[in-house]
């Protein structure tokens, strides 16, 4: 039995603007495959041996997104898990690891980050299944990706002894933090490192004793977080206060620098983990002049650039190796050689208290979408869709009036004591303080425009009285 265990809680700052905090990279489709990171995480394990329903483990904030989007992939049976805070992979995998040994007590978890692409899947699963024999008699199996370039970004593995049974997986010798240029250009010629991808293969109960061996704190506070654990809608809510109480750590970290147990099985599979602007450029290629031009773009005498448009003609001329991403309401342009400084950016938008890093203009909700498309001091034009079947909370506001115009589709709409059906270019009126709800009964999207006006008319002025979603 394998259970796979996907880490969905990063936020993918180095893709800013596309990539926010409330939207980030692994909900989007990066490669064009009609699929989103995370759906592609799971969708490419079929024909791994034993292989059941997932464990997902996700931050609050983007529960319904996953819920969503494993629907929409038809991943069916799934468990959902809520961190209250983040507390980085180390005590992610053990409250996995302890849902997963609900199921079988000795079941294998296959741990993925939510956000890599890879491109020869089949490969990937060959290497997971020649993984399978040594994770059931106790070793703790990381996956390193076969270098092909010197590169800094990510940290190394250096391999030993083949583990007992051949040379398909061997004992790992040392983990190796980012390197520079120099090390990192003699571990490739060496060939006895990879790449550390963060992906694992082990035993929960086996992982679990490592990780109380070595921090028996993080271990005690991750067990008090999943049996303080409550159900919510289809979703599990690890305990707040323990969960706050493990250590902030990585798996690498706190087990597998430490234990004698880790073994490493190389794989070459078209790895990237789309850490910037510019490991994406890689990933997708380019045009005869180094280019890789998405959406409406024109560009005269540009070379080795990458100019993404999501909302209107981007227009360049004498570019050479520059990024610049357009979204509705930022725009980044950056040399590609300091890809991985666009963090630092969204440092600098958090410290200013922008919210450009937190939400793009169309923020999606459990019940379909907002876009916002004029904003100004006393009033707000957007543009909402509600799924069929569909419903906002039952609500009122203290400082805004609100005007819906039906575009498309049919509403539902109570207005205190009313209730009544909007169709295709009617109106209604909700005035300030009154309760009120919308709801799509029919079998298509309901979109609407909706004119908010007053003295405040940020998304907290929301009073909830029902509401089908647990808000």
């Amino acid at each position: 039995m394998i259970i796979p265990v996907v880490l969905s809680g990063g936020s993918g700052s180095r893709l800013w603007p596309l990539s926010r905090e409330g939207f980030p990279k692994q909900f989007h489709d990066l490669t064009g495959s009609s699929a989103s990171l995370l759906q592609q995480t799971l969708t490419r394990l079929a024909g791994v041996e034993g292989l059941q329903p997932p464990v997902v483990v996700c931050n609050e904030q983007h529960r319904f997104l996953v819920a969503e989007q494993l629907r929409d992939a038809g991943i069916t049976r799934a468990r959902i898990l809520l961190e209250p805070v983040a507390r980085n992979t180390a005590p992610a995998v053990a409250v996995a690891a302890l849902c997963a040994q609900q199921s079988a007590a000795h079941a294998l978890v296959l741990v993925l980050p939510a956000d890599h692409a890879i491109s020869r899947p089949a490969d990937l699963v060959a290497g997971i299944n020649d993984a399978l024999a040594a994770a059931r008699d106790g070793a703790l199996v990381t996956f390193g990706i076969v270098p092909t370039r010197a590169e800094t970004g990510y940290g190394y593995i250096r391999r030993g002894e083949p583990h007992a049974g051949g040379g398909v997986l061997y004992r790992v010798a040392q983990f190796v933090e980012k390197p520079d240029a120099e090390r990192a250009a003699g571990y490739l010629a060496s060939g006895e490192y990879a790449w550390n991808s963060g992906m694992f293969l082990f035993r929960a109960d086996v992982y679990l004793e490592q990780l109380g061996r070595y921090e028996p704190e993080t271990l005690a506070a991750c067990r008090a977080a999943w049996e303080g654990a409550v159900r919510d809608l289809d979703f599990c809510r690890l305990a707040a206060d323990p969960f706050a109480a493990a250590k902030n750590e990585s798996v690498d970290y706190a087990v597998m620098e430490r234990t004698d147990a880790a073994v490493v099985k190389p794989l070459d599979v078209g790895w990237n983990d789309i850490g910037s602007w510019d490991a994406l450029m890689e990933v997708l290629g380019s045009d005869a002049d180094g280019n890789l031009l998405q959406g409406d773009v024109l560009a005269r005498e540009v070379s080795g650039s990458f100019i993404r448009s999501e909302s209107r003609l981007v227009a360049a001329v004498g570019l050479s190796d520059q990024i610049v991403v357009e979204t509705a309401d930022a725009v980044l342009v950056a040399d590609r050689s300091r890809a991985q400084e666009v963090k630092q950016l969204v440092a600098d938008l958090t410290a200013s208290g922008r919210s450009e890093r937190l939400l793009h203009r169309r923020v999606y909700r459990p019940w379909g979408a907002y876009e916002s498309l004029i904003e100004s001091d006393r009033f707000q034009v957007k543009r909402i869709t509600v799924n069929p079947g569909a419903s906002l909370s039952l609500q009122m506001h203290h400082h805004r009036a609100e005007h819906w115009i039906v575009v498309t589709g049919t509403a539902r709409v109570t207005r205190g004591d009313e209730v009544f059906m909007l169709g295709e270019d009617q109106s209604a009126y909700i005035p300030l303080g009154a309760r009120h709800r919308l709801e799509n009964p029919g079998r298509i999207p309901l979109e609407l425009i909706e004119v908010q006006s007053g003295s405040y008319l940020g998304e907290d002025d929301i009073v909830r009285f029902e509401d089908n979603y647990g808000r």
